[in-house]
């Protein structure tokens, strides 16, 4: 196996996708160059083929770099005893480099301690579609030595971008109407890149390789089938309150411990996460039933429902997703879902560092009339118990402010807060 041609066959490939087709600057791009000025290892990961790839070799393009992807087949036999072959071939193929790009590098068991040699004189940027590459030794051998970036598939506004969209501050009627058709368009497809290129059956495409690649063989799962119907069944239920022992029952899989550790392996490939149920008793959050939300709405239009079929809930997980990627960029937020004693729930609370700072309900409306009281009744009563005036609806197409039993509730487009700040 001649090492150095596969690396350098790599290297070029990337350079033909960066020249060939419509490269944007994702929206954490400059925060990344910031954070490789003082760590020496950047950690990025994110579900697979979110664009991780790309987006490491955007970091250091034009400078004495290499770029090696374990996730290519020919590499798959590495033992972490051999990987200073792959140091020799670099400095074979770029001479004395000063930055390395190691892709998908938790292919490789026990290859912590060469990224830890490598960082005392290189900037090392690790990739990875397991969250277990950041609680595995990685931590113990390079505490306090790296900065960890997740990636997500492209937002809305990453999404305008890519199809030249001119995101003015102003926007007329007409554009408005523009920004809606494809606001239904992103929804459908996604945020996976590879989705634009191929169309949707890549999604599927990827949904199955993240099951087999990344969860079934490598934490060999003998009983394949029930773990499939596992993975679409919470697809499926995007945005439903659920239970281990409900899945348990409903999926007729005999230990609850087994459903625990799938639904574990799911979340750990950033294929699905969870929301836990909001209370300031940490004991009753732990023990009531959780929310799962996809990470990619194209997936979930894919393999559970669709979008023609169920808005409300795609509008849901739409804004659960960015959500998340909102609390990356800020640590201090916390983001649950309430739910009282009488069922009344209302889909988002966002928590600051002591306090609930804002309630957010979903709703598919498109006028005032439209809305209903079941979704307005139980916003004022967490924002009484919870002590939270901020209320927000985030519609379809309904803009504006009205003042309900003493509380002013705020409503947004749902495209409008998706392109916010």
């Amino acid at each position: 196996m001649d090492i150095a041609s596969i690396i350098k066959e790599q290297r070029q490939e990337l350079e033909k996708i960066e020249k060939e087709e419509r490269i944007i600057e994702r929206e954490r791009l400059k925060e990344a160059k910031r954070y490789l000025s003082h760590p020496n290892v950047l950690v990025i990961t994110g579900i697979r083929r979110c664009g991780k790839s790309i987006f490491s070799y955007l970091l250091e393009k034009g400078s004495n770099f290499a770029y090696v992807n374990f996730d290519d087949e020919r590499l798959a036999t590495l033992k972490a005893e051999e990987l200073n072959t792959i140091l020799s071939a670099i400095y074979e193929l770029y001479g004395e480099v000063h930055y390395i790009v190691l892709d998908e590098i938790q292919n490789i068991d026990h290859w912590e301690l060469f990224v830890n040699r490598l960082r005392r004189t290189k900037k090392i940027i690790l990739t990875g579609s397991n969250s277990n590459l950041l609680s595995s030794e990685l931590a113990t051998h390079l505490t306090g030595r790296y900065i960890d970036i997740r990636l997500f598939p492209f937002s809305f506004k990453e999404f305008l971008d890519l199809q030249g969209f001119n995101l003015s501050k102003i926007y007329t009627t007409e554009e408005k109407s523009d920004i809606e058709r494809r606001l239904k368009e992103y929804l459908m497809l996604g945020g996976l890149p590879e989705v634009y290129k191929f169309g949707k059956q890549m999604a599927v495409k990827i949904y199955e390789d993240i099951l087999t690649k990344d969860i079934l063989i490598r934490h060999q799962i003998k009983k394949v089938n029930e773990f499939k119907n596992l993975a679409k069944y919470l697809i499926s239920n995007s945005s439903e309150e659920t239970t281990y022992s409900k899945l348990s029952r409903v999926l007729n899989i005999k230990h609850i411990s087994t459903v625990s550790n799938w639904v574990g392996y799911i979340e750990e490939v950033f294929l699905a996460f969870r929301l836990e149920r909001f209370s300031p008793k940490l004991k009753q959050q732990f023990i009531a039933p959780k929310k799962i939300y996809c990470y990619d709405t194209g997936i979930v239009d894919s393999i559970g429902f669709k979008f023609s079929e169920n808005r409300g809930k795609t509008l849901e997980n739409a804004i659960a997703i960015e959500l998340q990627r909102r609390k990356e960029k800020n640590k201090e937020l916390e983001v649950y879902y309430w739910k009282d004693a009488t069922q009344h729930e209302v889909d988002f609370v966002i928590k600051g560092k002591t306090k609930v700072i804002q309630l957010i309900q979903s709703t598919y409306i498109n006028s005032k009339d439209e809305l209903k009281e079941k979704r307005v009744k139980p916003l004022l009563r967490a924002s009484s118990e919870l002590k939270c005036d901020n209320l927000l609806f985030i519609t379809w197409n309904y803009e504006g402010e009205q003042k309900i039993d003493g509380k002013v509730i705020s409503f947004i487009p749902l495209w409008k807060w998706l392109l916010s700040d």
